[in-house]
């Protein structure tokens, strides 16, 4: 029970200083806490401080940067992409063509993907319009997924 009081004051003590635990990081941020421990430990965020019960405190900059990583992957950017990006966004002396580069990059990427996600809709409609969807066992949704020949597709 002298612990947990302990525990209980430092943690209070902490927050009385502008720190927030690691639930409160969530809150404020959008992001779950296991999210927060994964950027962690891939070095998105640097390790925060800690009481001396363990509990995570951060900083309102550590808050700043988890809105950031949320904002740019809401946008869809790679981990790797955001670390590129968290880094010319922390760095005042960065050259704002590099990120307009790592946008551009990311905005080809996402036509790509586009493109590729329209000729699925295109083979997977096409397929659906040929099938009757009546009592009949045969299927040409089956049949062109089966053969892996679908419209559009290369066999």
């Amino acid at each position: 029970m002298h612990q947990f009081n302990a525990s209980a004051l430092e943690l209070a003590d902490a927050q009385a200083k502008g720190l927030h635990t690691i639930g409160d990081a969530a809150k404020l941020t959008g992001v779950s806490a296991k999210m927060i421990r994964h950027y962690e430990t891939l070095g998105l965020i640097n390790p925060t401080d800690r009481t001396q019960a363990n509990y995570r405190v951060y900083q309102t900059r550590d808050i700043h940067l988890l809105r950031f990583i949320k904002s740019a992957r809401d946008l869809g950017f790679s981990m790797k992409q955001i670390a590129q990006l968290a880094s010319l966004w922390q760095n005042e002396q960065r050259s704002s063509a590099e990120v307009k580069k790592l946008a551009l990059e990311h905005i080809h990427e996402m036509d790509e993907r586009i493109e590729a996600l329209q000729n699925m809709r295109k083979a997977l409609n096409d397929l659906a319009t040929r099938c009757h969807g009546d009592d009949r066992p045969d299927c040409p949704i089956l049949d062109g997924i089966a053969c892996c020949t679908t419209p559009g597709s290369n066999p």
